[in-house]
């Protein structure tokens, strides 16, 4: 029988079950990779192409709520797009396996599992794995990266261009969905440091249990199930740049232990006393204001300085209205190919209701908004409908001030009652970040009990 060319990575913290799924999988495919310690994945994914992996959710004693498995997956995403994810778990934790499908997930599988059903399903993650390979090889190199031409955003790019040849620490502020990661990746690209690692942390996602252990590492023993010495990411970012997300939502009580990190550039691993040094450029960047966060006593003075060395906002796309419509366009084009509608067009009418609408979501609203048009459409022509943005032009032409306090209002509450009060649920209805969507509340005097 012949092989399938394809290389397929598990990883699981039980050398019984590498063993058992590496020499059955092996009749079938190429190129088998395994993992008992899953911080050596950057660099496994960074030196192999891999088509799927298959990862288990739990990885230390005690803790099996699936976190660190949700945290891989992320990770995994990030550092290799076409990569297909399956994930392995325990009868009881199906619901955990169902929140990693909405991350990005392929599919899960049950353990123990049926070999055919484990043959099935791989061969399925393979096959969706070449359709992604090719997305990308008839990509067009210029839908790789938008920047735009409106002043406000070209300013925001020549602050980055100067700062980028330097190895000053830069924070990145803005609000959700205005494009923090890809800034920050672009920094990485224009500098020295361009051929060496680029590792992403997101600390909003990371529990607080393993931050020590994820970003500053372990020594063999340390702790219960730390089998042996693993490097965190500071080590794995060494001569290249770590770029911490959502900083702003590090306990206090964490803070301290990453200002040492920076303040010194060395990190010692858990269970060690040596401290190991450290050339690493660090990026940070959240959308909370944290002058103020400071002043609240929430953030650290000194941690703030520290990251500090060059601030760059990243205006809403509110306030870039030169860009509205050219991102429209190029976000139209990388769904059309990622969905294979190549002749999907906009509806003249469309890119009125795009110029009005006050996309408070930034980017990632209009990203989600086009998929979503571009995956319904009855047509190969996109309607103002299809993006759900008629009832704003309505609202916009027709309503006097005082209407629309009324109109946001009541579209708030229905928001509210559709999701039962649950405000991260409503915000993301609304296109809304929580803050904003708590503003609202209070304008209008809405409660949400």
């Amino acid at each position: 029988m012949k092989k399938t060319n394809a290389s397929i990575l598990i990883i699981d913290d039980q050398e019984d079950i590498l063993f058992a799924s590496k020499m059955f999988l092996k009749k079938y495919f190429e190129t088998i990779f395994t993992l008992s310690n899953p911080k050596n994945v950057v660099d496994l994914l960074a030196q192999n192409t891999i088509d799927v992996v298959l990862l288990d959710m739990n990885y230390r004693i005690g803790f099996e709520d699936g976190k660190e498995g949700l945290y891989l997956l992320k990770e995994i995403k990030t550092l290799s797009p076409r990569t297909v994810v399956i994930l392995m778990t325990a009868f009881g934790k199906v619901e955990t396996a169902v929140e990693g499908l909405k991350s990005g997930a392929f599919d899960y599988i049950l353990k123990p599992w049926e070999n055919e059903k484990l043959l099935e399903v791989v061969k399925q993650a393979v096959h969706k794995s070449r359709k992604e390979q090719k997305k990308c090889d008839t990509n067009n190199p210029a839908l790789d990266f938008f920047t735009g031409t409106s002043d406000e955003i070209k300013k925001v790019y020549a602050v980055a261009d100067k700062v980028a040849k330097t190895d000053a620490n830069v924070l990145i502020l803005g609000e959700n969905g205005t494009g923090k990661f890809v800034l920050s990746h672009y920094i990485f690209s224009q500098s020295e440091r361009k051929e060496s690692p680029f590792i992403h942390v997101d600390l909003g996602s990371l529990n607080s249990s393993i931050f020590e252990s994820e970003l500053f590492g372990y020594a063999k023993g340390a702790f219960t199930d730390a089998k042996v010495d693993t490097p965190g990411r500071f080590e794995m970012a060494q001569n290249g740049t770590i770029f911490l997300d959502e900083i702003g939502n590090v306990p206090l009580h964490l803070q301290s232990k990453l200002l040492q990190v920076i303040q010194t550039k060395t990190v010692t691993r858990l269970g060690e006393a040596k401290p190991r040094p450290l050339n690493v450029r660090i990026i940070t960047a959240t959308n909370l204001n944290l002058k103020e966060e400071v002043a609240q006593k929430n953030f650290r003075e000194d941690l703030y300085y520290r990251i500090n060395t060059m601030e760059i906002i990243l205006p809403p796309l509110r306030e870039r209205e030169a860009d509205k419509i050219p991102l429209a366009d190029y976000l139209l084009q990388k769904m059309s190919i990622k969905y294979q509608r190549e002749a999907i067009t906009f509806d003249e009418k469309v890119f009125a209701a795009i110029e009005k609408h006050a996309w408070n979501g930034n980017i990632r609203e209009m990203e989600n908004r086009i998929e979503r048009a571009v995956i319904l459409c009855e047509n190969n022509t996109i309607t103002v409908s299809d993006l759900d943005l008629e009832q704003l032009i309505t609202y916009e032409i027709n309503a006097t001030d005082h209407q629309l306090w009324s109109i946001e209002k009541n579209t708030v509450e229905k928001a509210l009652l559709k999701n039962n009060n649950n405000i991260s649920k409503t915000a993301e209805d609304l296109g809304l970040s929580r803050g904003a969507l708590y503003r609202r509340l209070e304008k209008h005097n809405i409660s949400n009990t």
